[in-house]
């Protein structure tokens, strides 16, 4: 086990995910800026030592809800979609600000599920990440929710992000994908309604067993990705060579801890290269 944990000291490219649910204040259904200037200045420092950070972040519907005053997350598609376009240009400007004191510069990416299953699209999309990275710019990246229907509709979708950060990870070729979520990590069952749920630190394979452990729910009235999700996540993932961890997103702290190697989260091993 520790070996498995020592050996993401070493990750040079790494990709981290952060849930509309980690982004709010629960009590206010507003954006917590603390914690988002915290994982800014935290994404900065470990580029800083040399590795290529990509953000991806969801919370483009939740900032544009509560920005025209909807209390409720909106059923209608045409308003979700209106959301998102509000929110998604407010939740870029602040993110864009706070890299910018740490001097950094941060890209807006926005990408549709046509842009991961389109050839010529994919391959575009790829040079564009390399070449930002190469800039020693931070891409900053959502689905596109204000044209694309996949995620919001729940048709055929990434899964809060979930799913869209783990084909990024695959499309770059990242060492490492962090999902930041609301929970510590894979459980056996759901620990909010199971007391008996059992921890699983490591996950050297995805069989059918743990497929069927993960449960398509989330605790969060923002969140729209559970641990189903997640698992597919770390399928595509895992199959192109990524290592990813699942952790609590409350502690902007365990990315640290995880890229120093410490026990933190679920880990997810990735194929041998």
């Amino acid at each position: 086990m520790r070996n498995n944990r020592e050996k993401l000291v070493h990750c040079k490219r790494i990709v981290i995910k952060i849930g509309s649910s980690s982004l709010m204040h629960n009590n206010t259904n507003k954006l917590d800026l603390m914690k988002i200037e915290k994982l800014v200045r935290t994404l900065v420092d470990i580029k800083n030592t040399g590795k290529e950070v990509v953000l991806v972040s969801s919370g483009a519907i939740a900032v544009g809800r509560t920005s025209v005053g909807l209390v409720e997350r909106p059923d209608d598609l045409s308003v979700k979609q209106a959301c998102a376009a509000i929110g998604q240009a407010k939740l870029m400007m602040i993110y864009q600000k706070l890299f910018a004191e740490y001097s950094t510069i941060a890209a807006q990416v926005l990408i549709t599920k046509n842009t991961i299953t389109n050839k010529v699209s994919k391959v575009n999309a790829q040079n564009t990440f390399i070449e930002l990275l190469h800039m020693g710019v931070v891409p900053v990246v959502n689905e596109n929710d204000s044209v694309s229907t996949y995620e919001i509709e729940q048709v055929v979708k990434f899964g809060d992000n979930d799913r869209l950060s783990a084909s990024v990870a695959s499309m770059i070729g990242a060492d490492l994908l962090i999902l930041l979520s609301d929970i510590d990590g894979l459980y056996t069952d759901d620990p909010n309604t199971n007391p008996n749920a059992k921890f699983i630190e490591l996950v050297e394979k995805i069989d059918a067993n743990l497929i069927h452990m993960g449960k398509d729910s989330s605790g969060s009235d923002f969140g729209t990705g559970g641990m189903a999700a997640k698992i597919k996540a770390a399928s595509i993932a895992t199959k192109a060579g990524t290592d990813m961890v699942i952790t609590n997103g409350n502690n902007i702290d365990n990315i640290y801890k995880i890229i120093h190697g410490e026990n933190v989260g679920t880990l997810f091993l990735g194929s041998i290269k």
